[in-house]
């Protein structure tokens, strides 16, 4: 367009000046400004052709000209606000656009899925008119509050959409004005943070209980607070947390808050079993059980009754498992109506059961909980827009609050300006062909703030095309993750890796070991597992302490990892028992070596600071697919040929078979025996004399416990002792032994002679409890006999506690005239110093010792050696294990005290023991 202006030298026609009067009226004055004039002509000329040429004549300019520069401003207005548009419907938050009076002047397509209404039906409207009452009053005090302040806020608010679906919004209004300054309206941008509060509500609840725990509030208070927190979140769920009793045979209710009183009281102390409600078989089984309608599950037949009473009608009960998979109790929540669990809600039980393990099992997590609560709070997303080159046009302020970057300094750039190293060529080849294919791409991906510093970030990015298809604009909201994705690291490493030596924990292990199973199953390859204990570890413990300890597992874990690949997994389950899983087997042959590889290592001498330690391993090994067909099959039968290889003598490694598993099915059934043994009358002791080398006499005999079996017929203590140690009856069969040996024991002083000694073994269990040693010092008094008719036999490991405890008894046993033997001496860490320290009167020499006395000259230093050591510090020696006269004629030669094995009788009952001694055979 010709904009310069008409001569000033010519006049002004008389027809020009009556027709621009005539068709413009006051809006035309000689006097006005030239591009007044022209914008005037440009919207009402509309003449003949020969009035138009006077014009441009008149003029000196083209009238077409001023018709198409209209044109083409309107075109570009028309395509602004279609970019407009378009960029508002690309965005996924609400947006919506309001005048001071609170009526909609437009919005975008998300805010028309909220209210369910197309923008034509909202445009016009008051909030009063679409939100239901009380959220549509809210909304219009929150308009004036924003428009009287001047300023953005943000609101929070929870919102029901038309579909049914409850959400949290978080919308930032901001007040916008007219030139004058005075407010015209305001704008409003909505996001869906459901998922961040409800992230938020449940750390929020973690972090009270362990805080709660860490000012030693009780643990029903902390599972209450719990159990309320997750009510909270779901109003339509009732959670019962409970506990597993003393005897792991019950589970107690610890937190109910909801469930009414009598429903409450009648499902109290239910027991653990296979068909038992929803928690009694989740306890048992540990897995997690799903009553979709308790009044048609098999589960709930003997109490759908009681459930239907409380106005309950599904049940979901996971277990609660801590350490090592002990079970903990259980977490359950309950419906009033028939309900299926999607997996948000599957992922909500889990999470919670977690949660409440952590306050059952790990307050020591206070500092996690501290660093678990730091999360992000998002303060605005960052905002850029790119052409279809991908230069950058527009950016948001968020963009340069996150990125440091002002709009001059990145405009026409490429936002590879902001790349950082983390990520190769092909992550952003993906990406781009997302965009290309699909018009969209979202995800994590890691920048370089202007300072240089490398941040994580939240990216969004949409295609906006042109009417043909090409690409016209792309659209990036992102924000700012970095401290949160730190955040989620710290708790996910915390979650899946030990903290001593930083390999993967028990969760980790499981996980890894299940996606190899999985991975096996399609490459038709084998998995094997490794289970590794360390045998003695306690000594070192006890011996050195915890910290020393601490070191060694740490060694241990270096040395594991040495001996196996790179593609193996090596973790640590708990305490000192090790885990490797090695993938991508063609056959097995390898594992001896790798076993035997991992022995021998862990075998060498540990040099922890001014201390030196040895420890040995055992290991046993279980193969996928031939061994088991999942996890907890393939972790229980590598556990038993673990045991099998400490059974077989420690440091060495052991194969699964079928014959394991029938020994373990058959120590079960043992164990379920042995508790109803004793009731039954099925004990018995036989009794092995002890003999004194010098004359020949038999004053002294051990009392040697058996079990009558119905079925297995006579068993050895080595059949049934360890299994009553574990399972605590070991206390009460102590008692029983310990009573019929002094009833016996003074029997035979009457009969026999009166300086008869009964020898009993007392497990460390016993020796520990105290209530059950003056038991038994009581019961010697009640019977008028002296406490020197018996011997306690202990293990030289007892020695090596530190507790006060262990000293105090034995003086009470000193006092009490009972005296004390060392059994199995030598086979441990026995020491001079132990023996000074301690009131023992007896040395038994390990049959190990005896056995190749004969042929082995080492073994006769050995008990020379112990023979003298034992006369200098005022003690006695007897050998155990004695078969031949040679190794009976060796121990006395060496000055041997007393003697017992087969050579002089096997264990007898008390009859034939009678008999023996009446015969008064010497050797």
């Amino acid at each position: 367009m010709n904009s310069a202006a008409p001569p000033q030298d010519k006049p002004l026609h008389r027809l020009l000046e009556r027709q621009l009067r005539r068709h413009f009226g006051s809006e035309f004055a000689p006097g006005k400004p030239w591009e007044t004039l022209l914008a005037a002509i440009s919207r009402h000329y509309h003449e003949t052709e020969n009035e138009r040429r006077l014009l441009e004549n008149a003029l000196g300019v083209n009238s077409q000209e001023l018709t198409q520069a209209n044109e083409l401003l309107r075109a570009k207005a028309a395509q602004e606000q279609a970019l407009l548009r378009s960029v508002m419907n690309s965005i996924p938050d609400l947006i919506f656009i309001k005048t001071s009076e609170g009526v909609y002047l437009g919005c975008n397509q998300a805010f028309e899925r909220f209210l369910g209404r197309p923008e034509n039906e909202i445009v016009g409207q008051h909030d009063h008119n679409l939100l239901d009452g009380p959220l549509g009053t809210v909304a219009r005090r929150e308009d004036e509050l924003t428009l009287a302040q001047g300023t953005p806020r943000m609101i929070e608010s929870w919102v029901t959409y038309p579909d049914g679906q409850r959400v949290c919004l978080e919308v930032l209004k901001t007040p916008y004005s007219g030139i004058d300054g005075q407010p015209l309206g305001l704008i409003g941008i909505g996001r869906n943070i459901t998922e961040r509060k409800r992230s938020e509500q449940r750390e929020r609840l973690r972090n009270l209980a362990l805080e709660q725990l860490a000012r030693g509030a009780s643990l029903t208070d902390v599972l209450k607070t719990i159990a309320l927190g997750v009510e909270s979140e779901r109003p339509d769920m009732l959670c019962t947390i409970r506990l597993v009793d003393a005897q792991n045979s019950h589970l107690v209710i610890a937190a109910a808050p909801s469930l009414p009183d009598f429903y409450r009281q009648a499902i109290d102390r239910r027991p653990i079993g296979i068909g038992v409600t929803s928690s009694g078989q989740a306890a048992y089984t540990r897995k997690m059980v799903v009553v979709e309608d308790i009044t048609t599950h098999p589960n709930w037949t003997a109490h759908k009754d009681l459930a239907i009473q409380a106005g309950i009608c599904a049940c979901w009960s996971q277990p609660i498992l801590g350490a090592a998979d002990r079970l903990l109790g259980t977490f359950a929540i309950y419906f009033r109506t028939p309900r299926t669990p999607d997996d948000q809600d599957l992922e909500l039980v889990i999470h919670y059961a977690n949660i409440a393990a952590i306050a059952i099992e790990r307050g020591e997590f206070e500092e996690q909980s501290r660093l678990s609560s730091l999360i992000l709070k998002n303060s605005g997303e960052g905002l850029v827009v790119t052409d279809e080159e991908n230069r950058i046009i527009a950016i948001n302020p968020a963009f340069t609050r996150i990125t440091g970057y002002s709009f001059e300094e990145v405009k026409g750039q490429n936002p590879r300006l902001f790349k950082s190293d983390r990520h190769d060529r092909a992550y952003f080849q993906a990406m781009w062909r997302d965009l290309l294919t699909h018009g969209q791409w979202q995800g994590e991906i890691w920048d370089r703030r202007k300072n240089g510093e490398t941040y994580a970030k939240w990216l969004t990015i949409n295609t906006v095309r042109n009417e043909d298809g090409s690409v016209h604009r792309y659209v990036a909201l992102f924000s700012d993750i970095t401290e949160k994705k730190q955040s989620e690291e710290l708790i996910w490493t915390q979650a899946n890796f030990d903290s001593l030596t930083t390999l993967p924990n028990r969760n980790m292990f499981r996980d890894r070991l299940s996606q190899e199973l999985k991975k096996a199953a399609r490459t038709q390859l084998q998995v094997a597992l490794l289970l590794i204990d360390l045998d003695k570890f306690k000594d070192v413990n006890d011996t050195l302490g915890h910290d020393v300890g601490d070191i060694l597992l740490q060694e241990t874990a270096r040395r594991i990892q040495a001996c196996v690949r790179a593609s193996d997994t090596v973790a640590r389950l708990g305490g000192d028992e090790f885990a490797v899983i090695i993938p991508e087997l063609d056959d097995s042959t390898g594992l001896d070596a790798i076993s035997r590889k991992i022995i021998d290592r862990l075998a060498e001498p540990y040099r922890l600071g001014s201390e030196v330690a040895f420890v040995s391993a055992s290991i046993g090994i279980a193969l996928y697919p031939d061994d088991a067909a999942d996890i907890d099959t393939l972790i229980k039968n590598a556990d038993q040929a673990m045991y099998a290889a400490k059974n077989s003598g420690r440091n060495r490694h052991s194969y699964f078979t079928l014959s394991l598993h029938e020994a373990a099915q058959r120590r079960v059934r043992l164990t379920n025996d042995l508790r109803s043994a004793l009731a039954a009358g099925q004990f018995l002791l036989h009794y092995q004399p002890i003999v004194e080398m010098a004359t020949g006499r038999i004053h002294k005999a051990e009392a040697l416990i058996r079990w009558r079996h119905p079925v297995r017929g006579l068993l050895g203590p080595m059949d049934f002792i360890p299994l009553a140690e574990e399972t605590g009856m070991v206390l009460d069969i102590g008692n029983w032994v310990f009573s019929e040996s002094v009833r016996q024991a003074a029997r035979w002083r009457q009969m026999l002679d009166p300086d008869f000694q009964v020898s009993v073994n007392r497990s460390p269990v016993q020796f520990y409890d105290q209530a059950h040693n003056l038991a038994c010092l009581d019961e010697l008094k009640a019977l008028g006999i002296p406490g020197r008719a018996i011997i306690f036999e202990i293990t030289e490991q007892l020695l090596l506690d530190a507790q006060s405890k262990v000293s105090d008894t034995l003086l009470r046993f000193r006092d009490a005239e009972i005296q004390v033997a060392i059994d199995d001496f030598g086979t441990g860490y026995s020491s001079l110093s132990y023996l000074r320290k301690f009131d023992v009167d007896y040395l038994k020499i390990d049959r190990s010792f005896v056995e190749h006395l004969e042929t082995d000259p080492n073994n006769v230093a050995l008990c020379e050696a112990i023979i003298v050591m034992a006369r200098r510090l005022g003690l006695k020696v007897i050998a155990e294990g004695v078969e031949t006269l040679a190794q009976r004629n060796i121990l006395a030669a060496a000055g041997c005290d007393y003697a017992q094995g087969y050579l002089f009788a096997q264990p007898i009952p008390p009859e034939a023991f009678e008999t023996l001694v009446r015969k008064s055979v010497c050797y």
